[in-house]
């Protein structure tokens, strides 16, 4: 092996450190903005809650800016092994985990926090507080849809790259083929919300979380298979 292909392995290996540890980023972000907005959007008497809380849903805004950011500059360290077994693949992936997919966080954390300065307003407002309540009611369920609509877009995204990891064998096989059955158990579920079906089916999106989270977790700890690295340079 020559000194370049030694310097790409080491460039690979801190590539998937890089990626692993974005994927965590983002996941817990993720989770964490789920926590600390639970209790928030229960009832209709939600903008006074927020009005009483806005640092809460403020700081749930900052998790969905940060997993968006994390999750869409992780695949900018997959692409460059990825593209050698598949240009195409590899570009979907950056395309649907990187701008389309942020877009919709964005969107998120923009609505978030529109969210409290209506909450301040209608709190306010007086009489005049019904039509801001309307307004909040619309938001709110702005919000709700934008979750089962981003979560085709992830799907997309996230199957390149199980895909990828499986004709590359980056990774163990094992996690692409669970990340696989997972992303068909979450989007079974989204695609039930998405069309209002009132099931308590939360827990078909566990098996991908955990997933992800032990597929970082592999990436920082193992990197990419040093074997398969190598086949990917020597190839292309």
């Amino acid at each position: 092996m020559t000194n370049n292909e030694t310097n790409k392995i080491k460039t690979y290996r801190i590539n998937a450190a890089v990626a692993g540890v974005l994927y965590i980023i983002g996941t817990v972000a993720g989770v964490l903005s789920l926590v600390v907005t639970k209790d928030l959007f229960a009832g209709e008497d939600f903008l006074i809650r927020i009005f009483a809380n806005p640092i809460l849903l403020n700081l749930g805004a900052f998790f969905i800016l940060i997993m968006g950011l994390s999750l869409a500059a992780m695949p900018i360290f997959l692409y460059p092994l990825f593209r050698k077994k598949s240009e195409a693949m590899a570009l979907g992936m950056v395309i649907f985990r990187g701008p389309i997919e942020a877009s919709g966080y964005f969107l998120s954390v923009v609505n978030w926090l529109l969210l409290v300065l209506v909450s301040k307003e209608f709190a306010a407002a007086g009489s005049e507080a019904a039509s801001l309540q309307a307004i909040g009611n619309v938001m709110l369920q702005f919000g709700d849809r934008v979750g089962p609509a981003l979560s085709f877009v992830f799907i997309i995204g996230a199957m390149f790259i199980y895909i990828l990891f499986y004709l590359t064998k980056l990774i163990p096989r094992w996690i692409s083929v669970w990340g696989m059955i997972g992303s068909v158990l979450y989007i079974a579920y989204y695609f039930m919300k998405f069309f209002d079906f009132s099931l308590n089916l939360g827990f078909l999106v566990l098996p991908l979380a955990i997933q992800e989270m032990i597929m970082g977790l592999w990436l920082v700890i193992k990197g990419f298979n040093k074997t398969a690295v190598e086949e990917l340079i020597t190839d292309k």
